[in-house]
């Protein structure tokens, strides 16, 4: 059965944030909410987690995980970036944007696309993933929490601790979050492609 942690949206109580980032140490696997609905969340060297979520949402291999990092200084020892590239990201984050990027060598093989070498990375803009980042000190391998057959993610804490009750072991309630999944742009090439609209206006990625 999950951990139910009631948390408050600005000012998230140290005390809840250090029982889940204990979770996330210890090998566990939690539901959290973000600026673009809630997500799945566990240590970036954590393997039966990331199974744990292909098992939840139904992924296949060409599904890009996300490393979810505290500020642009994080994100940017994940992957590689150019000048005209950082000041396109830097102008969208925090916010709820995916970037697809090519890896560096610091980020595990077995978390890239098994083709294109590259991985998804996003600064979130909500007070809860910022605290649980900065309690944890690295990054969070994750993924938006749309259940198979859905296209949206889930939004309310109640929902996802009555649904995945015994598939994760906590669920981080903050009330309100983001309706909609990140929008979703692929820079594998070196030029941007919206792959997927949401909460981020595409606008200055087109």
């Amino acid at each position: 059965m999950a951990r139910y942690l009631d948390v408050h949206p600005v000012d998230p109580q140290p005390r809840a944030i250090g029982q889940a980032v204990q979770l996330i140490r210890d090998g566990g696997l939690v539901a959290y909410p973000t600026d673009s609905g809630y997500a799945l969340g566990c240590a970036l060297g954590n393997q039966e987690g990331k199974e744990r979520i292909v098992r939840i949402r139904h992924l296949d291999d060409k599904h890009h995980f996300t490393l979810v990092c505290a500020d642009f200084a994080q994100l940017g020892q994940l992957v590689h970036i150019d000048n005209r590239v950082f000041r396109a990201i830097k102008a969208a984050t925090p916010g709820p944007y995916t970037f697809i990027l090519p890896a560096t060598k610091d980020v595990p093989r077995r978390l890239l696309h098994p083709k294109k070498k590259t991985v998804g990375v996003r600064i979130p803009d909500n007070r809860v993933v910022q605290a649980l980042l900065a309690e944890l000190g690295e990054p969070i391998l994750s993924s938006t929490l749309i259940l198979p057959e859905e296209t949206a993610p889930m939004t309310e804490g109640w929902l996802v601790k009555e649904e995945l009750d015994h598939q994760v072991d906590a669920v981080i309630d903050a009330g309100e979050c983001g309706t909609d999944p990140t929008t979703v742009v692929d820079y594998s090439d070196g030029t941007p492609e919206v792959t997927r609209v949401g909460a981020g206006d595409p606008s200055p990625f087109e």
